[in-house]
């Protein structure tokens, strides 16, 4: 299959496990009020939108199209690297809400935002969730208690500056592995446990790793065993 021109290559794109392929990409924010600077306005690593992911954004407030368009060309930009066969495959949901190809069941993926930071993950006969996150100014005791459940008192001994940033990693191994679920928040994030400075992990049937080392924000991504994905009914955007 031919990658058309207009298609770069993910600046970042690793490997964060065997056969699990993530990208990550950086947008400008335009701080005025909920301004965002639209993706085709910047120099990135993109692949055009689909009709169907410009109907998805159409209508939304400025800020959420361009949010949904960034996480669809980087994503698109990492089908073509990896998958290029399913690379136009129109993005729909399942009633859980996780993202799936329509017509390509046997490639997970997952998207994820955070003030301007667009990460995408996809890899083949496994469920994937992927959460970037940008490191708070602070973290308020009552959320770090629900989201360190059973060793809040180990945080909070770290150093605050310290503190935020491993707040950062806790909140997107949480969130990758609800995600990797499909169940989202409804999946109660908070009782995935982890403890300071870890680097990978486990939730019942899923593996995470955070990329520690290898990304400029924290990120982390979730994953099943290989399985084929079971051909559930979907939702269109």
């Amino acid at each position: 299959m031919t990658v058309p021109p207009s298609v770069t290559e993910p600046g970042l794109l690793l490997e964060a496990a065997p056969g699990i392929w993530v990208a990550l990409h950086q947008r400008r924010v335009a701080l005025h009020g909920e301004e965002w600077f639209a993706p085709h306005q910047e120099p990135a690593p993109y692949a055009p939108a689909t009709r169907e992911d410009l109907a998805a954004a159409d209508g939304l407030p400025r800020w959420r199209a361009a949010e949904l368009l960034a996480g669809r060309r980087l994503l698109r930009a990492l089908l073509w690297a990896r998958y290029p066969e399913a690379a136009g495959a129109p993005v729909v949901y399942r009633p859980g809400g996780r993202p799936v190809l329509a017509g390509r069941p046997r490639i997970g993926i997952s998207i994820s935002h955070d003030q301007g930071a667009v990460a995408v993950c996809a890899a083949l006969d496994r469920a994937v969730g992927v959460d970037v996150q940008h490191v708070p100014a602070a973290v308020r005791p009552a959320l770090l208690r629900r989201c360190a459940q059973g060793r809040a008192e180990e945080w909070a001994r770290l150093p605050a500056g310290r503190l935020t940033t491993e707040f950062a990693w806790l909140w997107t191994v949480q969130e990758a592995c609800v995600k990797a679920e499909g169940s989202g928040f409804a999946g109660r994030p908070w009782q995935v446990r982890v403890r300071p400075a870890a680097r990978s992990g486990s939730w019942g049937r899923y593996t995470w790793v955070s990329l520690r080392d290898r990304t400029p924000l924290p990120l982390s991504v979730a994953y099943g065993a290989p399985a084929p994905f079971p051909h559930e009914p979907a939702e269109q955007p």
